[in-house]
């Protein structure tokens, strides 16, 4: 018997899909992946405009994240379910049947964000702090579109606020009452929108250029580490994948935080240091 035969559940009796048109399907999925792009956008625009960065060239930024993300996104996920696709690669560019790994969209964005940043002469640091509160706020919102199609399997969970997906649309677990794993981190992520935002517009003149975007990263990965504890994912070593590489994120942003304190620390030295005095003339 389930635990919702004991505990009051949370029944979420939503069809993830929206409408089809001809071979297009729309799902919440999506429609709340691009409202969080927007947002995630709009946030950027406020924030570089006072790097001297048009709201022009963010939305072009924008476009390279994106694309890079979804490129990104689909190939980690081709990566790590690859016997799906064993003989019939043509399906890795089937985007409409869905498949793709966070971590990857991830990667991907931030090296698109690189990439645009490097063509256009502009200080990449200055756009990673802006991409920290705007990503934030952009999965938080992406979130709730998994919220509501439930693909995001977790491990049962008695609580009063435990979830039993029953839509027969559903992508979800039928039957059985779980942890809203993807709710928790959508609360997670609105907290390190907050934390980001306060500390960009607070200390940002105060810290190194870059250390606000990595302060995002590292408090993303520490909260995905946490909550994919409740995830029914495969594990690797006693792990989950987005365990591992949320390891590797928390490293590799403490890694640079040392190294751009350092060379900040460093370039200001160079600054203060004493200049010889002039013999006197005549």
């Amino acid at each position: 018997m389930t635990p919702s035969a004991y505990f009051a559940t949370i029944v979420i009796d939503l069809n993830p899909n929206v409408a089809r048109l001809g071979p297009l399907l729309i799902t919440w999925h999506g429609v709340f992946s691009v409202i969080g792009i927007i947002a995630a956008a709009r946030v950027g625009q406020y924030l570089l405009a006072g790097e001297g960065i048009s709201g022009e060239q963010v939305y072009d930024m924008a476009v390279w994240m994106v694309v890079a993300g979804i490129i990104g996104a689909r190939l980690l996920y081709v990566w790590e379910n690859y016997q799906l696709f064993v003989g019939a690669w043509q399906k890795v560019v089937f985007l409409n049947e869905g498949g793709i790994s966070q971590w990857g969209g991830i990667f991907g964005g931030l090296l698109g964000g690189l990439a645009w940043s490097l063509r256009h002469g502009i200080d990449y640091r200055q756009i990673l702090d802006a991409v920290g509160p705007a990503n934030a706020l952009g999965f938080a919102i992406g979130r709730i579109g998994d919220v509501i199609n439930g693909e995001h399997h977790a491990i049962s969970s008695n609580l009063p606020f435990a979830v039993e997906y029953v839509n027969p649309e559903t992508l979800g677990q039928p039957g059985r009452s779980v942890h809203l794993e993807v709710g928790y981190e959508l609360l997670w992520n609105l907290l390190v929108f907050a934390g980001a935002l306060l500390t960009y517009r607070r200390l940002k003149l105060r810290l190194p250029t870059g250390v606000v975007g990595l302060l995002w990263l590292a408090l993303y990965s520490f909260g995905r580490f946490c909550l994919s504890f409740l995830r029914e994912d495969s594990l690797l070593y006693g792990l989950r994948q987005a365990q591992w590489a949320s390891l590797a994120m928390i490293l590799a942003a403490a890694v640079l935080s040392a190294v751009w304190l350092a060379w900040e620390k460093r370039s200001r030295s160079d600054t203060e240091l004493p200049t010889a005095p002039t013999a006197p003339q005549g």
